[in-house]
């Protein structure tokens, strides 16, 4: 049997982080609002849960982005596939990443990546160039470690 899951990343703001990571990787940000919309009409969601992103409704604490060609519930947004969810968390990052990601796009492509991403919000903390390979230490506008072969 195999198992469906998501990486999720605590994060001081879910929504910009699902912004850069949405741009980085190509993906798609989730739509929560139906969802939202249902349930506030059972009385179940407090006003200050939600924000305006991308002018619809959106959880604050919450948002995700998933891989376009992933299957998704149309009832509430949610992808059944590759997925990264950002949830608020109240402190800051303050230690390396146990966990990252390696974004794989070839040695033809790496510098050109590696600037576009920037463009975005990255910083380069180092490059490496180990018998295994060759890549570039990055970290997302929040600080977050990611790898880009």
């Amino acid at each position: 049997m195999t198992l469906h899951w998501k990486l999720v990343i605590d994060t001081s703001d879910p929504h910009a982080q699902a912004d850069f990571w949405a741009a980085a990787l190509g993906y798609e940000l989730e739509d929560h609002s139906a969802l939202i919309e249902r349930l506030r009409g059972y009385g179940q969601l407090p006003d200050d849960s939600t924000l305006q992103a991308h002018g619809r409704d959106a959880f604050r604490d919450y948002a995700a982005v998933r891989h376009p060609d992933d299957p998704f519930d149309k009832d509430s947004g949610m992808g059944h596939g590759r997925r990264l969810l950002f949830q608020r968390v109240p402190e800051a990052k303050t230690a390396k990443n146990r966990l990252h990601l390696d974004l794989h796009v070839g040695p033809e492509r790496r510098e050109a990546e590696v600037a576009r991403l920037e463009g975005l919000g990255a910083t380069v903390l180092y490059h490496a160039d180990e018998p295994v390979g060759v890549w570039s230490t990055m970290a997302d506008p929040e600080g977050n470690e990611f790898c880009v072969e």
